[in-house]
């Protein structure tokens, strides 16, 4: 049987789009048919050809849109907004159809009671708390289990796939001590990431300014990485400074990857701050030289300049040792709370990548206690000045009195490399948005058509079929996902509709929460999420496990 009398049988023909197919090619126009939550046919010119055209239930004229994959975000934070929103468009409108979870190196799985309830109350400022989120899984299987059976069992709103969190994974088996792993706490690590990707983790992450996966050394990260490439799974590190020493921190990441025969993923590669204005062709061309000799190397970035992480995370390590009930009464204490402002205003502490804070660069996106929302929307220099007092005094009340609570902004980045980094062959799309909070940023519901409105139509940084493949092939192939990533018969109908004239995010830093604009429609599996630009309320979301090496 020929596709076209396939596709007479299937469920929804595409009509006269212009396919942008995820590999870079050049697009065509053609007809599109999808069956069974799959791409059954293809045809090229079919208006033009005069050959029968394909037919279905229904059909969509897409004259003057773009079909392309659906976008993959390699780095998500919506481990519990997928579990609490259904509707969740702040990824779903932007085209988004799969998240990659567990980023950072904290996430809640693989936990015991104890973890679970440290980990919940470290990363309050990416998801909440979580007081209402029913946190029935310990092991990563049943967290993915419960992705697939969320909201009385019909699913979630995009599809996931999660990297196991190294920082949880120390949590579990040392502590939150800054100290060497004994030989036993090292067994139990490497088979905590071992059953992780047994059950489906597609590899392995890490927050390396971020307690408590900072204190492993690198001998330790390479044996993970070891039980990692041994699954066929990939390493994605917050590498240990993103500031002073970027450079440095990058190529630790590489060299100890290329140890361990581990494929190696930089997570939000970015180079911020004063030190490295201008350094994006250092850091392309470590990349280029590793790739020459045969390492196995992808990026991710988001398309704006401001950072996004938690006030607590801009602390010194050694502040946060033992967790956060420890930090806290570190804050509290006078001369403990001295030492701590003095790594951070003179000696710049690791936390805030070895560069003395500045902090009319620091504004605060949310609070967990709605009492402080004064705070919202103004940098903690701002805030202090109209408290007639000095910025640490206010930073340091803010997280004594939220509880470490407190989101920011961190204005620290430079567009020259931001646009430098994007252009690579390796890059691939990350928002890394953090969903809560009164102002969050806006690459949370924006990243993916920024890329195509600011960097494609009106700047020209890379061809309309580069960043498509940016945000979908290339992804698709570091995560080793068979059936996804591409416009191609026989593979699933994760698919994107937009106008390339029109397509823009709605969200600013004013309005963080407004959805895009020219995306009228998105499918999963065949199934519309968005339909002339509205959400639809189908939840076809399922976790993406590790396809087995």
């Amino acid at each position: 049987m020929d596709p076209v009398e396939l596709a007479d049988f299937a469920d929804l023909v595409v009509r006269d789009a212009e396919v942008v197919d995820g590999t870079g090619a050049p697009s065509y126009r053609a007809d599109v048919a999808v069956r069974g939550g799959r791409i059954v046919s293809i045809v090229k010119e079919a208006a033009a050809a005069g050959c029968q055209r394909p037919r279905a239930r229904r059909e969509l004229d897409a004259e003057g849109l773009v079909l392309s994959p659906g976008f993959i975000d390699m780095h998500a934070h919506s481990d519990l907004a997928l579990l609490r929103d259904p509707d969740h468009s702040a990824k779903a409108a932007q085209g988004v159809t799969l998240e990659v979870l567990g980023q950072d190196g904290l996430s809640y799985a693989p936990v015991d009671e104890r973890t679970l309830e440290e980990v919940r109350r470290a990363i309050t400022g990416w998801n909440g708390y979580g007081e209402d989120i029913d946190f029935t899984w310990r092991s990563v299987g049943e967290y993915l289990d419960r992705l697939d059976h969320g909201f009385g069992g019909e699913g979630i709103a995009v599809n996931a796939a999660y990297l196991v969190p190294q920082g949880t994974v120390r949590a579990f088996a040392v502590g939150w001590e800054d100290r060497p792993a004994t030989p036993g706490e090292l067994a139990r690590m490497r088979r905590l990431v071992a059953e992780g990707l047994e059950q489906g983790a597609v590899g392995l992450s890490s927050g390396l300014t971020y307690t408590p996966g900072m204190y492993a050394p690198d001998a330790e990260l390479t044996e993970l990485c070891r039980v990692v490439a041994s699954y066929g799974g990939y390493y994605c590190p917050h590498h240990r400074s993103y500031g002073a020493g970027a450079l440095e921190a990058y190529a630790e990441m590489v060299a100890l990857t290329r140890a361990a025969g581990c494929p190696l993923h930089l997570a939000h590669a970015t180079l911020n701050f004063g030190p490295n204005k201008g350094r994006a062709p250092e850091l392309l061309a470590l990349l280029d030289e590793a790739l020459a000799v045969g390492a196995d190397i992808t990026l991710d970035t988001y398309p704006y300049t401001p950072g996004c992480t938690t006030l607590a995370a801009l602390l010194p390590s050694w502040a946060s040792e033992g967790g956060p009930e420890e930090v806290l009464r570190r804050l509290a204490d006078e001369e403990t709370a001295a030492r701590i402002r003095r790594d951070l205003e003179v000696t710049g502490s690791d936390g805030c990548h070895g560069v003395p804070v500045e902090w009319d660069t620091v504004e605060i996106s949310g609070v967990a206690d709605p009492a402080l929302a004064e705070y919202v929307g103004r940098t903690v220099r701002e805030s202090a000045e109209r408290r007639g007092e000095e910025p640490w005094t206010t930073a340091r009340r803010l997280l004594v009195e939220d509880r470490l609570g407190p989101t920011i902004l961190q204005h620290v980045g430079h567009e020259e490399n931001v646009r430098a980094i994007m252009r690579h062959r390796v890059h691939t799309g990350g928002s890394d948005g953090i969903l809560r909070g009164a102002k969050p940023h806006p690459r949370a519901y924006g990243t993916f058509p920024r890329y195509l409105g600011r960097y494609v139509r009106e700047l020209g940084v890379l061809s309309l079929e580069e960043c498509v493949a940016h945000l979908t092939g290339r992804p698709a192939a570091r995560l080793r996902l068979p059936d996804r990533g591409l416009v191609r018969e026989g593979y699933r109908a994760d698919l994107v509709l937009f106008d390339p004239a029109t397509v823009a995010p709605g969200s600013t830093f004013e309005r963080p929460r407004a959805l895009p604009t020219g995306i009228p429609y998105v499918l999963i599996d065949g199934r519309f999420v968005i339909e002339d630009g509205r959400r639809t309320g189908v939840l076809a979301g399922r976790a993406v496990r590790r396809t087995p090496a």
